[in-house]
């Protein structure tokens, strides 16, 4: 067994225990139904593949008869990836009947398949494409993963046009590794044309996995380049969101950092407006990203409050200019500590956003904090 098969047999099975648990938590999500019975199928065609490589007979399976059950899954599964785009791009319904109607000729195909495994003599080996039962079984797999993959690539491009910018990018990106894969399969059914009429002799090749120059060149420039192509778009949504919310993660981080100072100053006079946990923190929630999300909203809100308490303070004061706010906030402070709790003016905004949301509050408080930074040197 090569290290490539061993890591299919455990990439396969880990994506199934991902789908399966997944399908637990959304049962009645029809592409993930779909999705589930891709990976299932394609994980269950390993030890198939496996027997019939061997030319070993289990529980009664021929060498062939292994083979065919192996394709009969692939194509199984082919059609599972189909119905994932299909369910993606169409209502439920309408979704059911196109996948039933996609549904008939993969039930042709598999009639072929187990046709050829009954019609090869036994003994024969399951990849000598020079018998013409073993050719037809290849030949109808391929002509029908071509079929599959075409299918796909289409309505993942239908999809695409559903659903919002960056998952749209990521199902055109694996439409372009789907039509690598149908030209793939499309070289390797001439491949075992020629290879049957023996008008092109093998070529050497270790793996064995390339028998023609079309199914080499089949394999090396469009198989391989198209699957990788296929998965960087299946992964492209999941990453893009990942580096977004990476850099929202630095952003927030760096922001808290400099309304840290602005924040101290103002929990020093009015210790009673930070907000207190409900819950105890675990060193995992700690660690977690959302930790830095958390401290720096928190911060935000806890300033402004503070800023409430500081504005009859600050009533002859031009609050819109961060500049001026931060030369008369120290004195404010001194002023709220040693008197008497201003009464005869009411609460103003200070440091205004401009725009009401919560980011607009921490940009006006961030440029607030830097006038303070600035000042602190002379002050």
């Amino acid at each position: 067994m090569t290290p490539l098969l061993i890591a299919y047999g455990l990439a396969a099975c880990v994506a199934l225990v991902w789908t399966v648990v997944r399908l637990v938590h959304k049962p009645y999500a029809a592409p993930l139904w779909s999705l589930t019975v891709l990976v299932a199928c394609w994980a269950i065609a390993f030890p198939f593949g496996i027997v019939a490589d061997r030319q070993a007979t289990v529980v009664g399976l021929t060498p062939m008869a292994s083979r065919a059950i192996q394709h009969s899954l692939l194509l199984v599964g082919v059609n599972g990836l189909i119905g994932f785009f299909v369910f993606s791009a169409l209502p439920i319904r309408r979704g059911a009947i196109r996948s039933a109607q996609l549904a008939i000729p993969l039930a042709i195909a598999i009639a072929v398949l187990v046709g050829s495994a009954v019609m090869t003599p036994p003994g024969v080996p399951t990849r000598d494409r020079t018998v013409p039962s073993v050719a037809t079984l290849y030949l109808t797999a391929d002509c029908y993963m071509a079929f599959g993959f075409a299918a796909a690539g289409f309505w993942a491009l239908a999809a695409a046009r559903r659903t919002d910018a960056r998952v749209a990018r990521g199902l055109r990106i694996s439409a372009v590794g789907l039509a690598g894969l149908v030209i793939a399969n499309c070289l390797f059914v001439p491949a075992i044309l020629l290879r049957l009429n023996n008008a092109l002799d093998a070529l050497h090749d270790p793996s064995g996995t390339a028998e023609t120059q079309l199914g080499w060149i089949g394999s090396v420039f469009f198989l391989l380049p198209g699957i990788v192509v296929f998965l960087a778009g299946v992964t492209y949504p999941a990453l893009a969101q990942r580096v977004a919310a990476l850099r929202l993660w630095r952003e927030h981080r760096q922001a808290d950092r400099e309304i840290t100072p602005l924040w101290t100053m103002l929990m020093q006079t009015f210790p009673e407006h930070r907000l207190e946990r409900l819950t105890g923190r675990s060193w995992r929630e700690a660690l977690s990203p959302l930790a830095t999300h958390q401290r720096f909203y928190r911060h935000v809100i806890e300033c402004r409050d503070a800023l409430v308490r500081l504005s009859p303070y600050l009533a002859e004061v031009d609050t819109d200019d961060p500049d001026t706010l931060a030369a008369h906030l120290p004195d404010a402070i001194r002023a709220y500590t040693h008197d008497d709790p201003h009464t005869s003016r009411s609460a103003a905004v200070i440091a205004p956003p401009t725009e009401p949301t919560l980011d607009g509050d921490a940009r006006a408080l961030i440029a607030l904090a830097r006038s303070l930074k600035q000042r602190a040197p002379t002050s």
